[in-house]
Parts: C-alpha cells; structure tokens; sequence
C-alpha cells in the first residue's frame, strides 16, 4: 500500500472521479435510504418504507445519477483548477502528515453525506414513476434525514482516518 504513496501526488483523471464517486455514492445511498426511512417514522410525515428489493431496484437508477454527478463535479473542478495544483497540494499535505490525522476531511464528510441524502431522496422521488415504488419525502423529512446521515458521514470519515492511521500515512 505504502508504494503508491511514494510517487508524486497528480491530479486524478475521470476513472478516479468516477470510482470514488460510486464508492461514496453508493455507501450513503444506503445510509441515505436508511436514514430517510428513520426520519419519516420519527416525524410521523411522509410515505418512506422501502424494503431491500425495492432499495436495489432504485439504486440502479442512481448509478447513472453518481456517473453524471462524478463527470459535472470533474468537469466544475478542472474548470476552477484547471492544473489540478490545490488538489495536488492537498494530496502531497495528506501524504506528508500534515492534514487528517484521524477523521479524513472532517468538514467534507458532514457536507458529502448530507448532500447525498438530497441527491438519494430525488432519486428516489425521480424514480417512483418507473419503479412504482410509492415514495412521500416532504423537504422536514429530508432535512431530519440528510441530518441524521452526517452520523454515517463522520462514521465513514473516523473509519478511513484509521485505515490511514495502521497504514502509517503521513509518516516519515
């Protein structure tokens, strides 16, 4: 693991955007859905009980929402770093010990997994026409959920901080 770390940080290409994406967007479709299942049942309001099958067969819907997501953030990206220099930067710091000791990206995992609760409950919403699932997600029960799901977010941000922490990233 320690031999990729040793090359020069560089800017990824779209099959990193693309692989990361899916990976993350796929952990909190799942957190997201269970969330929103938690919060419609908490506040009484809204129609969100999806069983596993039905889960499944939304998710293949969002697959192509995370691919177009992971090229437009790619796309948004290079257009504001066009050489990739802050991202680099952010890698070789990562690299060098000096940034995320035990939670990776602190603040990103609070926004990427409420994000992704609005993202998985429009999927959801998008979707109910070809699924025939019927889905009620009033905006309180997404705001509850994308809430709740910041749990699952640090959870995932203090698991990835460990992996860096055995694999001795950022120390020399």
């Amino acid at each position: 693991m320690a031999s990729f770390l040793k090359k020069a940080p560089e800017a990824p290409g779209p099959a990193v955007w693309i692989s990361v994406t899916l990976l993350w967007g796929t952990v909190f479709f799942f957190t997201s859905s269970w969330m929103l299942g938690i919060a419609a049942g908490i506040m009484g309001t809204g129609d969100f009980r999806v069983s596993g099958s039905e889960m499944f067969r939304v998710y293949l819907y969002h697959i192509p929402v995370l691919l177009a997501f992971a090229l437009v953030a790619m796309m948004v990206k290079n257009l504001l770093d066009p050489q990739g220099r802050k991202q680099v930067q952010r890698q070789q710091s990562v690299v060098d010990g000096k940034r995320e000791r035990l939670f990776v990206s602190f603040a990103g995992s609070i926004a990427t997994s409420f994000f992704f609760t609005g993202l998985t409950a429009s999927t959801y919403l998008w979707s109910a026409g070809f699924t025939a699932i019927p889905v009620n997600l009033p905006m309180p029960v997404v705001g509850v959920a994308s809430g709740l799901n910041i749990l699952a977010g640090l959870a995932a941000s203090l698991l990835v901080g460990v992996v860096f922490i055995a694999a001795k990233v950022g120390r020399k």
